[in-house]
């Protein structure tokens, strides 16, 4: 017992590492790669638009008008799924800081660094939810645009 006693208060002093988690690096690299491809994608749409826009001029036909309803009805569904993936996912990230708080009442210190880990995946959860609508928006716009003929 005094044997086991010594080992749990070994392991109790040594001091955690400070390396960041695998699923961190994974969320960034995901969070990269969706910016890089909105980053692509929406100059492309953009400039389809606005060539159909000035080809169209003052009379725009119904297929015009049809793809620009379309343009403000998508911004406004993907904003605003946005907006509730964000929310949904602060609220995720507060109960997570709220538990880790508590927690730390019962549990031996940890280093600040875990801190700031939880800080920049939960600050990484947030905008890869909220990013992730209007990312799909985008780049579906833009497969199925490059295959529309501007007139």
């Amino acid at each position: 017992m005094c044997c086991r006693s010594r080992q749990h208060e070994l392991e109790w002093e040594r001091p955690k590492k400070a390396c960041m988690p695998s699923r961190q690096s994974r969320s960034a690299a995901s969070f990269a790669v969706q910016a890089a491809e909105l980053a692509v994608a929406v100059p492309q749409v953009v400039a389809h638009r606005l060539t159909r826009m000035a080809i169209a001029g003052p009379a725009p036909s119904q297929r015009d008008r049809r793809e620009f309803t379309r343009m403000v009805a998508e911004k406004n569904t993907a904003f605003a799924a946005s907006w509730q993936a964000m929310t949904a996912q602060a609220l995720v990230a507060n109960q997570a800081f709220a538990a880790s708080f508590l927690r730390s009442f019962w549990s031996p210190p940890q280093m600040p660094m875990h801190a700031v880990v939880q800080m920049q995946n939960a600050a990484l959860g947030v905008l890869g939810e909220g990013m992730a609508p209007v990312h799909r928006k985008a780049v579906a716009n833009a497969r199925r645009l490059a295959k529309t003929r501007l007139r």
